[in-house]
């Protein structure tokens, strides 16, 4: 039987940190933005790496900011260059991860404030055998769909619906299929895995781990910090 501490390290984390964040305002790429005094990007790799069971970080950075994301994360951090889409920079990041590494996180710099109890709660659903696993809070807000003229044609049952967080954790080989077999670019991992037909579990996210895409965002981040 496997003790929790053989368990710790076994999972690697994959921070696609490439993108320009334009919802942020003109500036930096978002993962390098300023939070209380630090880039989002150091916020969310310290709190993944407070995760007992991390053991690997690969961060992919906009093109030329290797040595200056080396400077801020250090050298236990790997780091490669983006890709176009974040799709492209996930796929990139998961071909430097080390093979001993079996189970996959794929987290967003955006969600700085993540607390490392979900980044274990996703890693120990993946370890218990789910092929995907993503946290999830319970959506509040009624949610009306609308015509292309916005006009509503139905509300949904918001009972029935979740709003995904990151990180979102997979068995290995099922996150390299899901990548080879893409022909779509989406935004999150576990849609690609759905197109394969692999059931997706969920486990409870955190009210912290929300996402910073727009200044209001930065500033209610540095108000919880």
């Amino acid at each position: 039987m496997t003790t929790q501490s053989e368990q710790r390290g076994d999972v690697a984390a994959l921070v696609p940190a490439a993108g320009m964040g334009l919802r942020l305002g003109p500036g930096a790429p978002k993962a390098l933005r300023d939070l209380a005094g630090e880039p989002l990007l150091v916020h969310a790799v310290r709190r993944l790496r407070q995760a007992p069971s991390v053991g690997c970080v690969v961060v992919a950075v906009p093109p030329g900011a290797i040595e200056d994301v080396r400077a801020m994360l250090g050298p236990e951090v790997l780091l490669v260059e983006g890709g176009a889409t974040r799709q492209d920079s996930v796929a990139l990041a998961l071909a430097a991860v080390p093979g001993q590494y079996k189970i996959i996180l794929v987290h967003d710099a955006a969600r700085a404030l993540t607390p490392p109890a979900v980044v274990e709660r996703v890693a120990e659903a993946v370890r218990a055998g789910a092929p995907a696993v993503i946290p999830v809070l319970p959506v509040v807000d009624t949610i009306k769909q609308v015509d292309a003229s916005e006009l509503v044609t139905a509300t949904v049952d918001r009972a029935v619906l979740r709003a995904v967080q990151t990180p979102q954790g997979f068995d290995r080989q099922t996150l390299v299929s899901a990548h080879d077999q893409a022909d779509d670019a989406l935004t999150d991992d576990a849609g690609l895995v759905e197109q394969m037909g692999v059931a997706v579990l969920t486990v409870p996210g955190d009210e912290l781990a929300m996402k910073i895409t727009r200044p209001l965002d930065l500033r209610i981040a540095e108000a919880l910090l």
